[in-house]
């Protein structure tokens, strides 16, 4: 099953993502895969496939800023949550997704769940991947470090900090090919550092993670948290509080997988997340 690579424009700012169709035609909603820090749209490529083998379209894009999206510079774009949440807005409607299912995974896809929270009419099922959902959540100090004065500026010129956080968070060796993706935008130019240090420096999560658990409150769409107990950075535990006050929510636990399941343990989550997608809705 190829995966196809794709631009679309979006006022001034560029957004690349990679896309899979089903071999038929399909009723089924679409599915979008939201990633995380400091990674690329590249991280779903090994569950793409059986998405679309199962019958769902789905779309990854590079977040603004990431892979090989527009990286604008903060004059132009402030790097906020409520920033992303609009680029994403305005990416939505270019390609003309109208209701679909929604999966983020770590840190920056929060802006997801905010997005989702905002407009609830366009969620049909939303999957949550070790991502920040509850107050009291911090920025892991190996994440920190790439927003200090000077010392980010220095490190996040650095391509190798891909394999230090990427390979920190799994607790994983990543493939030198795998590697080669990721590190690519910083080889290009500084533009990657740049925003990713921005990036952390107006990441705000304690506005938005305020934001994500009062909305919960009034959230109804079914909802499925995947989580790797490994994770060094995340809990389970408010995962698991948020399925017991839920309408319609369920924890999938990965005892070996750690803060980017999808890359080491694509299996397994694409299984659950097929299983959720397929499953038909209790009224």
């Amino acid at each position: 099953m190829s995966i196809d690579e794709k631009i679309v424009e979006v006022g001034p700012l560029q957004w690349f993502y990679r896309e899979t169709n089903p071999v038929n035609k399909t009723d089924k909603p679409p599915v979008l895969l939201l990633h995380g820090l400091p990674s690329q749209s590249f991280t779903w490529t090994a569950i793409m496939p059986d998405l679309a083998a199962q019958g769902f379209r789905s779309i990854a894009p590079d977040w603004v800023g990431y892979g090989r999206s527009t990286k604008p510079d903060k004059r132009d774009f402030s790097y906020t949550p409520d920033a992303f949440v609009d680029a994403l807005t305005g990416f939505i409607q270019a390609i003309e997704l109208d209701r679909f299912y929604l999966v983020v995974q770590g840190f920056l896809a929060s802006a997801g769940i905010q997005y989702a929270l905002r407009n609830p009419e366009k969620i049909e099922r939303l999957a949550v991947i070790n991502t920040p959902v509850s107050g009291n959540i911090k920025l892991p100090w190996k994440m920190q470090q790439l927003g200090l004065p000077f010392i980010g500026d220095m490190m996040t010129q650095d391509p190798l900090l891909v394999d230090r956080t990427l390979e920190g968070g799994s607790g994983q060796t990543i493939s030198d090919k795998d590697l080669d993706v990721y590190r690519r935008p910083f080889l290009k130019s500084s533009d990657a550092g740049r925003s990713l240090m921005n990036t952390v420096r107006n990441i705000q999560l304690p506005q938005s993670m305020a934001e994500i658990e009062s909305g919960w409150k009034a959230w109804t769409r079914p909802t499925l948290f995947v989580w790797g107990l490994t994770d060094p950075w995340l809990s389970v535990e408010p995962a698991k509080k948020l399925v017991g006050s839920l309408q319609n929510a369920e924890l999938v636990t990965l005892e070996q997988a750690g803060h980017y399941p999808q890359e080491h343990w694509s299996e397994k989550v694409g299984d659950a997340l097929i299983t959720f997608l397929r499953r038909q809705e209790v009224k």
